[in-house]
């Protein structure tokens, strides 16, 4: 007990001290006047404070966010929570304990100020008790969070973990539901199974390639009809995103046991290598829930030239949870979007318009925004796919995410999926912090340039592997003027013809083919033009294409050096014709390195 010369002859209020040392413990203590007991109960806290605080102002809010995801992290504060709110209890009982004992006498509690005592202390009991339930209560909250980060990230980490709300990639196929992975028995491997293998660990300093994935499940399928490798430069901190386009097909089959069943092309669109890889042992290392994922990661890294050691995937439905619950998310909307087509579910059909500016969308809209693929080519699709998830990352704050984290957490156990080591989080989160969209770079293959296009039947396009390769190759050295005006052009979309107006021949390919190199979907058709025998290059624009694609018109006047002529003829079949003259110059597209 406090000796006699530290306690005040006063009386004070129990539940004033007990409620004191809920705010801090040891604050009850020195309103009692205890204060050599009010410092040893302050001490261990403010301490710990400190030291906590000391580490946590040496890391930015993604790393602290890659080490609130560790497992140890997670056992720990279910450890010091407890232990906390034991030692709070026992701070709050002692200044209550203390403050009886003033209001009792000096003495031991025994003499004749007992009854009087004893009605202060009966009365002040149900203050101590709101006191410990208020203060067990912000604990067990702390708990509870502290479980749910547990069994969310036990869903992300650990696709087969029990309780989680979905299993992306759990159906049988592409297109038509074929039931529960549970439900459907894995076949048989045709072959002998492929024999399990650890990725590599990332050494910190080469470049790191991960898949980005956006699964369409709808209907029991699962699709893969996003497909991003994100490249990272962990010594410059620039970041390169590649993106197939879900229609390619013909994508280089890697050698292996895939080959041998497929061949050296895989004839299938590419968002369908998923279901067709998934469930054979003799293909892949892995479970029924990885090895899609590793055959994905396979077939992109040697399309690429890329050693893809991981992925993260995220299925459109729980992409709009996501989104919802962090808010929502701001884009700045460069063209218009229009589709009379977009599909609404169930076979339905509904009409999308999104105008141009700043548009603050939903987890509904920024689906739409993202999927919309009428009315627009793939390289639009594509760059729109790219810049919400790059909105998404500027715009992710804690204040954003606290008041959602019930929401978020659900959504995230039942769509969000990856095979990256929790251990590394802290280092990738931590560098994604020093990336800004400056050093971030985007290439989209998509026609003219890296795939060729065909339109007749079902809709396909194949790749130029080896522009693809050199592309890629070059990422972080290439000539950032070049690529972006390429990137512009092509977005553009015009269709140019190239016709000869001379007697040489074999000049208009060589000419399509350079203006392809520039990003413009250019061809040479055998038909003759209504003029010949020009000493000057001709470039007919047709039907106000001077307006949906100056930027390709004023690559033409520059490369021809002479002055577009605007024309209207409905009967016009491309949007830009050029007629070759005498004086036209020899163009030859530059080798792929």
């Amino acid at each position: 007990m406090q000796p006699a010369h530290e306690v005040p002859q006063r009386r004070r209020s129990a539940f004033v001290a007990a409620f004191l040392s809920l705010i801090f413990p040891g604050l009850g203590h020195a309103y009692l006047g205890a204060h050599r007991r009010a410092l040893g109960f302050a001490a261990p806290p403010i301490l710990a404070g400190a030291l906590v605080a000391g580490l946590a102002v040496r890391m930015d809010v993604l790393t602290l966010a890659g080490v609130a995801i560790q497992e140890w992290f997670i056992a720990a504060v279910f450890i010091v929570n407890i232990v906390a709110m034991a030692y709070r209890a026992a701070a709050i009982v002692d200044a209550w304990r203390i403050a009886r004992w003033l209001a009792g006498g000096s003495g031991s509690g025994s003499g004749g100020r007992r009854t009087a005592g004893g009605g202060v202390r009966m009365a002040s009991l149900p203050g101590l008790l709101a006191v410990l339930l208020v203060m067990a209560t912000l604990h067990v909250a702390v708990g509870r969070y502290d479980l749910l980060l547990a069994g969310t990230t036990a869903c992300i980490f650990d696709s087969g973990a029990a309780g989680c709300g979905g299993t992306p990639g759990a159906s049988g196929g592409s297109g038509a539901p074929t039931g529960d992975a549970s439900a459907t028995p894995e076949p048989s491997a045709v072959g002998t199974a492929v024999p399990s293998s650890s990725i590599p660990p990332w050494n910190g300093t080469e470049r790191l390639n991960i898949l980005l994935i956006g699964a369409d499940e709808q209907g029991g399928g699962h699709n893969t009809d996003t497909m991003i490798v994100v490249s990272i430069d962990p010594l410059t901190n620039r970041v390169v995103m590649f993106q197939l386009p879900r229609d390619t097909v013909d994508v280089p089959v890697p050698p292996g046991p895939a080959q041998k069943l497929f061949g050296t092309t895989y004839a299938g669109k590419i968002n369908s290598w998923f279901v067709n890889v998934r469930y054979r042992a003799d293909l892949y290392p892995g479970t029924a829930q990885t090895r899609g994922y590793n055959g994905l990661k396979d077939i992109l890294g040697n399309l690429y030239g890329l050693d893809v050691k991981y992925y993260m995937e995220v299925n459109f439905d729980g992409f709009r949870q996501i989104v919802d619950a962090l808010g929502g998310v701001t884009i700045n909307v460069q063209v218009p979007v229009v589709d009379d087509s977009y599909p609404a579910g169930d076979g339905a059909l509904q009409r999308v318009y999104i105008p141009s500016g700043m548009q603050h969308m939903s987890g509904a809209d920024a689906l739409v925004y993202a999927r919309s693929r009428h009315a627009s080519t793939d390289f639009d699709r594509g760059a729109r796919q790219q810049r919400v998830l790059l909105s998404l990352r500027q715009q992710t704050d804690i204040g954003r995410v606290l008041p959602n984290l019930d929401s978020l957490a659900a959504a995230l156990s039942a769509s969000f999926r990856t095979d990256i080591p929790r251990d590394l989080f802290p280092r990738l989160l931590g560098l994604a912090e020093h990336v800004t969209t400056r050093n971030v770079r985007s290439f989209i293959f998509t026609p003219p340039f890296y795939q060729t296009e065909y339109t007749q039947g079902t809709y396909r396009i194949v790749p130029k592997v080896d522009r693809i390769r050199a592309a890629v190759r070059d990422a972080f050295t290439a000539d950032s003027t070049l690529l972006d005006r390429r990137e512009a052009i092509s977005a553009e979309g015009a269709s140019v013809y190239v016709l000869n107006g001379t007697r040489s021949s074999g000049e208009t390919g060589k000419i399509a083919d350079y203006l392809e190199f520039l990003g413009m979907a250019a061809s040479a058709p055998s038909q003759k033009p209504d003029v010949s025998g020009l000493s000057t290059t001709t470039i007919r624009v047709y039907n106000g294409a001077e307006v949906s694609a100056p930027l390709t018109v004023s690559a033409l006047e520059g490369v021809f050096g002479t002055k577009a002529q605007l024309l209207t003829d409905p009967a016009a079949t491309a949007d830009i014709v050029i007629v070759t003259g005498t004086g036209t110059p020899a163009l030859t597209p530059p080798p792929i390195p």
